[in-house]
C-alpha cells in the first residue's frame, strides 16, 4: 500500500498527533534470507493499526523531557558493580561508548579499538566534553538506554514499537524489497540514507564528517518515515532471540523453561545477567564493506542498560489516541 492511500484510508479512523504518521496495519512477510542469518526465517506477520514518529526523537525533543521532569539517563549515573563482576573498578564511572575512527592500519585490529569507553558522555555530551550545540538539537538524541527510551516514551503517552511493527512501517509499502526505498541500493546514485562512507573502520581522508546528521536529511519512505534507515539504530520493545521465533531449534538446548528476558542473555559473557532488546535499522556507521544491515529486516541485539553514540529510538502510539 502507498504512503497516499494509507493515509487516506486512515483519515475517517483517527487524526494523527503531531509529527507522527498514521501506518494501516496488515500482514506481511517479515524477515530476510539473503543477508544475515538471524533475520530468518521469513514468515507472515499481522500487525494492527499504529501511529508511529516520522523521525527519531531528537535531542530538542529529549531536552523538553529532562527539562519537564529532571530525568537521568543510565549514561549520567555510575553503573552498579554487582552487575558487573569482574569489571576493571576505573571503568565504573558514569559514561558511555563513543565511536572514534582510527587513522591507521595499526588501530584496526577488533572493535575496541575504535570504541571506547568515555567517562562523561552522555546525551547532552555526545563526545564526552562539549555540551550539544544548537545545530545539533534537530538531530537524533544518543547515548540512550532501553529504560531512557522506555521513561521519554512514558512521558510522551506513547510506547516502544514492537519488531514487528518497525519493521512493517521501515518497509514503505515495498513488501519483500531488501531496503525501505526499493531492491537498488543507490537508485540513480542517490544516497537515500546516512550511513558509512568508504572503508569502515578507517577515518574518511576525504574530511566526510562521522556521526548523526539531522533528521529529514534523507528521503522519506513510503509511508513518509525518515531516517528509519541509518543515523541511528533504533531500540524496539522485543527482547532478542538468535532466531525469529517460528524458527526450528534443531542443535540448541531447550530454552523453554525459561523467560523471555533470561533467554535474550549473551551466551558469550555467561556472568553478565543482562537482557537483551532488538535493534533495528542500523546507523552512520554501517557500510557495505562491514555492516549491510541498513534495511528493514536487519536486526541486533544490545543490552538494556548500554548507551551509545549511535544508538537512539521513536515512539509509536495507538490509533485510539487524539492530538493533545
Amino acid at each position: 500500500m502507498s504512503y497516499s492511500s494509507s493515509i487516506a484510508s486512515a483519515s475517517s479512523k483517527a487524526s494523527p498527533p503531531a509529527d507522527m504518521i498514521y501506518i494501516v496495519g496488515g500482514t506481511f512477510a517479515m524477515g530476510e534470507t539473503r543477508f544475515y542469518p538471524e533475520e530468518g526465517p521469513v514468515r507472515n506477520v499481522t500487525v494492527g493499526d499504529f501511529f508511529i514518529d516520522a523521525v527519531p526523537v531528537t535531542n530538542r525533543q529529549f531536552s523538553r523531557f529532562v527539562d519537564d521532569t529532571g530525568y537521568m539517563t543510565t549514561a549520567e549515573v555510575p553503573p552498579d558493580p554487582a552487575a558487573y563482576p569482574g569489571a576493571d573498578p576505573a571503568m565504573l564511572v558514569a559514561g558511555s561508548l563513543v565511536f572514534k575512527a582510527p587513522r591507521n592500519a595499526g588501530e584496526m585490529r577488533f572493535w575496541g579499538d575504535w570504541w571506547h569507553y568515555v567517562p562523561g558522555a552522555c546525551w547532552h555530551r555526545p563526545d564526552g566534553a562539549a555540551a550539544l550545540t544548537d545545530a545539533q538539537l534537530d538531530h537524533p538524541v544518543v547515548h540512550v538506554s532501553f529504560s531512557d527510551a522506555s521513561a521519554y516514551a512514558d512521558w510522551a503517552g506513547k510506547r516502544l514499537p514492537t519488531e514487528a511493527e518497525w519493521e512493517f512501517a521501515a518497509r514503505g509499502g515495498l513488501p519483500g524489497a531488501a531496503y525501505s526505498w526499493g531492491e537498488e541500493f543507490e537508485p540513480g546514485s542517490q544516497v537515500m540514507a546516512n550511513i558509512w562512507n568508504g572503508n569502515f573502520p578507517m577515518a574518511d581522508t576525504n574530511g566526510k564528517q562521522v556521526g548523526t546528521s539531522p533528521v529529514r536529511s534523507y528521503p522519506a519512505n513510503g509511508y513518509g518515515l525518515f531516517d528509519m534507515i541509518g543515523n541511528v539504530w533504533e531500540w524496539t520493545a522485543d527482547y532478542w532471540a538468535e532466531r525469529h521465533p517460528s524458527a526450528p531449534s534443531c542443535c540448541k538446548p531447550s530454552t523453554s523453561q525459561r523467560s523471555p528476558s533470561e533467554a535474550s542473555f549473551d551466551p558469550m559473557q555467561p556472568n553478565i545477567k543482562i537482557a537483551r532488546k532488538v535493534l533495528k535499522g542500523g546507523s552512520h556507521l554501517c557500510a557495505p564493506s562491514y555492516c549491510r544491515r541498513y534495511r528493514p529486516a536487519a536486526r541486533q541485539p544490545e543490552m538494556v542498560d548500554s548507551a551509545t553514540s549511535h544508538l537512539g529510538f521513536r515512539c509509536v502510539a495507538h490509533t485510539d489516541r487524539r492530538s493533545q
